[in-house]
């Protein structure tokens, strides 16, 4: 079966503003065709900053987001029951290491244990896949790459990847850029002013102060850009911030009224 590979390739530029050297640092790595493991908070540019990658190296991206209903079949491919017989299907990781793509392995710690355990051959000198139902052994094209992520703040006993796993990776740290440039981001994003850009920053700076203290997550960088979004559709301020920043992250009445009430303050 042929594959089209023009469908994976990114078209456009992605918007990134590079935080420090990841962008030499990843280009470093896929020269060497290191498996990349990128971690930091939800909606802080992980999956922009490999979808940026993908663009500057020309590479076709193929991202499975991952859960913990994924079996390994999802990954690699099973056969399909037709009407005159069976049908081999192809995995998105199976395709990846046929086409020479990068292969996104978004929030793979969802995934079962046992799932992830089918990218080993993958990661390591042998750069092979096995597809035991079919009885073949695919040895990935050269210009191949897999990238994972996860967030290092949901992890627990239950969800964690072993040593075997992250020992086969070249890993990234990624975090909220600073205040100067996610109000730089913003304003880009959403088409706002940069004054307007600051103000928001400030309401995500007191709710990521209270990780920890009631919230398990700040407020993300996306959701920063969601609400600058609203306002710039004329949504008033206030009502785009509790809408796109604080109902999404927390249920608790006490931490919303803290945040209600820092979003009045800062656009008195």
């Amino acid at each position: 079966m042929t594959i089209d590979v023009q469908q994976y390739l990114i078209r456009q530029e992605p918007y990134y503003q590079p935080q420090g050297r990841e962008v030499q640092l990843y280009e470093a790595a896929y020269r060497n065709r290191l498996p990349v493991m990128v971690k930091g908070p939800t909606g802080c540019g992980k999956s922009r900053f490999i979808e940026y990658m993908a663009w500057k190296l020309d590479r076709p991206l193929i991202t499975v987001a991952c859960n913990e209903d994924m079996t390994a079949s999802d990954l690699v491919g099973r056969y399909l029951l037709e009407a005159d017989g069976t049908r081999w299907i192809d995995g998105p990781l199976t395709t990846a290491a046929r086409i020479g793509a990068i292969c996104y392995l978004d929030e793979v710690v969802e995934a079962r244990q046992d799932t992830t355990v089918v990218i080993h051959p993958l990661t390591d000198h042998r750069r092979t896949l096995p597809l035991d139902k079919k009885g073949e052994l695919i040895v990935a094209h050269p210009d191949f790459q897999l990238v994972i992520s996860y967030n290092p703040g949901y992890q627990s006993l239950m969800k964690d990847l072993k040593q075997s796993t992250k020992q086969r990776f070249a890993a990234f740290d990624f975090d909220y850029p600073d205040a100067e440039l996610e109000t730089a981001i913003l304003a880009r994003e959403a088409g706002i002013a940069a004054e307007l850009a600051g103000r928001l920053v400030k309401v995500g700076l007191a709710a990521r102060n209270l990780k920890g203290h009631g919230l398990d997550e700040g407020i993300s960088t996306r959701l920063l850009v969601y609400a600058a979004k609203l306002i710039n559709d004329g949504v008033d301020a206030g009502d785009a911030c509790r809408m796109a920043l604080v109902r999404p992250i927390t249920d608790d009445a006490d931490i919303r009224d803290t945040l209600d009430n820092a979003i009045d303050a800062i656009f008195a």
